[in-house]
């Protein structure tokens, strides 16, 4: 199985109403306003939709948006991940009925695996699909690391296509670039290392900052494939929006950049809040500055 995500995905944010409830009309705007902009794909139901905060009849309803609004111009890759693995497997089970490209799966959180703990986690799991599977290391949310030896170990099995990767190890990134089958890729997980791990062997990144400015950020991937100078100035020029969606808790910046630009309330579940009057503040003069005004 080859993976075939090359490019921008958009790792969406999940719109809420004053009252908390789900917000499908701007949901339906928010991907609308993606696939006009040409990202590559979406991935909704990850860590920037606030998905453990959704009921299961919430979340297949933001598929389905997903899914009707995109009308196949594009994969569609939904988040199940757990630190439970056979919640994984029903989550997937749950989801088979959709017409998903691939599933994004996040290392297990709080429960501290072993790297053969980790392996035969996704293991089981890549036997429960016929879809893809994208793995996912994000050490910073979830206290364990996946190792480089574990990801390629991982990769020899056919479902699984591709890793989110965002360690910020770039030793460990290149370790898994250099010596991973060839249907096996590298896609980052962090917007401001999506120049250096693609300047590595990387095919793209699932970025946070696409939710506020998909053009730009489909261009920036179009250069870093095809005129690396100016691939750099971009990556200077959006340093800021990167470094400062993440100022709060993501998605807390992302939220108050799109109520300013007047896509959605800004409105997050508990136990996140919303922005601080300075992280409004910082996000108005970012997007400003970067003339993102659409």
């Amino acid at each position: 199985m080859k993976n075939n995500l090359s490019g921008v995905g958009t790792a969406l944010i999940t719109p809420f109403k004053s009252d908390f409830s789900l917000d499908e009309s701007a949901f339906r705007k928010l991907v609308k306003r993606q696939i006009q902009n040409e990202v590559n794909y979406l991935v909704p139901l990850g860590t920037t939709g606030e998905t453990p905060c959704l009921e299961k009849s919430e979340k297949e309803k933001i598929l389905e948006i997903t899914l009707e609004e995109s009308s196949g111009k594009v994969p569609v890759i939904a988040g199940v991940g757990s630190n439970n693995t056979m919640q994984v497997i029903e989550n997937i089970k749950v989801f088979e009925k959709y017409k998903l490209s691939g599933y994004l799966v996040v290392t297990p959180y709080y429960n501290k695996p072993t790297q053969d703990g980790l392996y035969q986690h996704y293991k089981i799991i890549s036997e429960n699909t016929d879809k893809q599977i994208i793995l996912y290391n994000v050490p910073s949310r979830t206290s364990i690391n996946m190792t480089a030896e574990t990801t390629l170990r991982l990769s020899e099995i056919k479902s699984i296509t591709a890793i989110k990767e965002a360690s910020s190890d770039l030793s460990q990134i290149s370790q898994i670039i250099k010596y991973a089958p060839k249907n096996f890729s590298v896609i980052s997980g962090n917007d401001d290392e999506t120049l250096s791990i693609c300047t590595l062997g990387g095919i793209g990144v699932i970025s946070v900052a696409s939710n506020i400015a998909p053009k730009e950020m489909s261009v920036f991937y179009k250069m870093i494939i095809s005129d690396i100078v100016e691939a750099k100035k971009l990556h200077h020029k959006l340093s800021g929006l990167f470094k400062n969606c993440f100022i709060e808790s993501n998605p807390i910046p992302v939220k108050a950049a799109l109520n300013y630009l007047k896509h959605i309330e800004n409105v997050l579940r508990l136990p996140l809040t919303a922005s601080k009057d300075i992280t409004l503040e910082v996000m108005k003069k970012t997007l400003n500055e970067l003339n993102i005004n659409y």
